[in-house]
């Protein structure tokens, strides 16, 4: 079998001097039989490049995601976890949760003060935030089930990167710059590697996360979970007062799940279950607007926004109320995406005024008992579709880097509810079914969603942004199957988002027009602008079988590239 080593040296090689161009094709990217999207052009081409040697979407997600922890550290991790939907060219489904879990020695008021008050920030920033880690554990499960390639294969081109050096980007540099403060607040052992003043075209050099990665080249989930990164973990918890032990990571184990699959329409959807809200939230939005003509409606109409805000109040309140970790709380997934309980969830629409989120709460449901993020999509010239999400919860997560091992920890303990009815840092409500319990995994919002049309693969999309993500997926679909967009229009076009609570409706800059803000501001909303919502990586098979990868190059670095 052809390594893919040697056209992915020579990309190195190119990113450590040069800018890396983006397409500026208005209508996307354009592949005959394969497109990766993803938010690095550098990740990207890897990804491209093991395609064009004959892997499969998996193995090309496997070296993308690899890519990213080197490209975009700022979501792209080891010290994370994450979500896949595949669906096979047969149209065989899976989904698998690799998403953190909360250490053994976690408690449900962990992160209250003597008053069960929240402690600010606490859920956030340090290593008593982090969960126990899946990044690892997922890409060796995806590969072991689904891969082609030999696994070094696809490990390599993120040695090659982390070790020559990855040129930044304006928005890298900047991300960087932003966080120098909170490096050197919460790291007893400066990472002195990322300090300093970054400048576009910089070359950032990852010499102990290169060490890391050739020991899971070399053992897979034991150069994770095992040896020296475990001790270099867990000697980073104690230096922080974490508490993952060597038995959390030695213990964390993958779940194959079946995805949550609806129907819109002529549409078939295939999203991520539980514990992600994702897959049923969108599931519930579809539900709830289908009834009704946003086709004549428009795009951003005052009637197509006051309908999608009031259906997201709806469906984020019955998130806050029903949705968790499957194994430790009965989540009703076929009640809450059944056509009747949409529907009458959707009985108390006003057309002409807002409902004001204090007067909604969950819906009823028989016999019942109660930003940051990165996103990939991958077809392959076989038809296999594969869309993956992953998270460190917050842009570089809590802000610790493992010392010796040279990756950041994530944030995600904050996904959980610290206490119920109090917001986490992304205005989430939750309640018991997200409380903190040892060996649980929290609640997600995080959406990779696969799409069919008679029986045929439609579209793969997903999107960081952490509340926003659902909205946002949501809207690129209707955007592509209402309002007549190609992929990259759909993805680039303005977005709002509403959540239940707060309770207002948050356009992105420039989204409306005056008249559209002061008619529905008439009809009782209130409007709180805000720069950017999510970013979406999406791609839509046209209908003479062509690939169109939609990258959203406007609120990122974020780049389609096919063949």
């Amino acid at each position: 079998m052809k390594s893919v080593l040697f056209p992915i040296a020579i990309l190195v090689l190119a990113s450590c001097g040069q800018n890396p161009k983006q397409s500026s094709n208005p209508l996307g990217a354009i592949g005959d039989s394969a497109m990766v999207v993803c938010a690095h052009p550098v990740a990207a081409q890897i990804g491209l490049d093991v395609l064009k040697q004959g892997g499969n979407a998996v193995d090309a997600a496997i070296a993308v995601q690899l890519g990213l922890l080197v490209t975009f550290p700022e979501a792209g991790n080891l010290g994370g976890g994450g979500f896949m939907v595949y669906r096979d060219k047969d149209g065989k489904l899976f989904s698998l949760d690799f998403r953190e879990k909360a250490p053994a020695k976690s408690t449900t008021d962990m992160y209250l003060d003597k008053n069960k008050n929240v402690i600010p920030d606490l859920s956030v920033n340090g290593h008593l935030a982090s969960g126990v880690p899946g990044t690892v554990a997922g890409l060796v499960d995806s590969h072991e089930k689904f891969g082609s390639l030999p696994w070094k294969d696809l490990v390599q081109p993120a040695i090659d990167l982390a070790r020559k050096g990855v040129w930044l980007t304006k928005r890298a540099a900047n991300n960087l710059n932003r966080i120098q403060p909170d490096l050197k607040k919460y790291n007893p052992t400066p990472p002195e590697f990322l300090l300093g003043d970054w400048k576009e075209g910089d070359t950032l050099k990852w010499t102990d996360l290169a060490f890391t990665l050739e020991r899971i080249r070399d053992n897979g989930k034991a150069g994770f979970y095992e040896g020296k990164t475990t001790d270099d973990i867990v000697a980073e918890m104690k230096r922080g007062n974490g508490i993952i032990t060597y038995e959390d990571l030695k213990n964390y184990k993958t779940r194959w799940l079946e995805p949550v699959v609806a129907n819109y329409k002529e549409y078939k959807i295939i999203s991520m279950g539980p514990p992600s809200s994702g897959g049923v939230a969108l599931a519930q939005l579809l539900k709830s607007v289908e009834p009704f003509p946003i086709k004549d409606w428009g795009f951003n109409s005052v009637k197509t926004i006051h309908l999608m805000t009031e259906a997201e109040r709806r469906v984020y309140a019955d998130r806050a109320a029903f949705l968790g970790d499957p194994d430790f709380f009965a989540v009703p997934v076929r009640d809450l995406i059944a056509d009747a309980y949409n529907d009458d969830r959707m009985k108390s629409f006003n057309p002409d005024s807002a409902t004001k989120s204090s007067d909604i709460k969950e819906g009823i449901i028989p016999g019942y008992e109660s930003e940051e993020t990165t996103h990939i999509s991958i077809v392959d010239k076989w038809g296999n579709a594969v869309a993956i999400t992953t998270t460190l919860n917050e842009w570089f997560g809590n802000k610790v880097v493992v010392s010796g091992s040279g990756f950041f920890m994530n944030d995600e303990m904050d996904d959980f509810s610290a206490k119920p009815g109090v917001p986490n840092m992304f205005g989430l409500i939750g309640g018991e079914a997200n409380k903190i319990e040892p060996g649980k995994t929290m609640l997600s919002a995080m959406t990779p969603t696969i799409i069919e049309k008679d029986n045929r693969l439609f579209m793969v999309l997903g999107s960081p942004g952490g509340s926003t993500i659902i909205t946002s997926v949501f809207q690129v679909f209707l955007n592509v199957v209402e309002h007549g967009m190609g992929m990259q229009q759909a993805v680039h076009a303005k977005r709002t988002h509403s959540q239940w609570l707060p309770d207002v409706i948050a356009p992105e800059d420039s989204a409306l027009t005056k008249e559209i803000e002061t008619q529905l501001t008439s009809m009782g909303h209130t409007l709180k602008y805000r720069n950017r919502i999510g970013r979406v990586d999406a791609i839509l098979v046209l209908p003479d079988g062509t690939l169109e990868g939609g990258a959203d190059s406007k609120r990122g670095d974020d780049t389609a590239r096919g063949y």
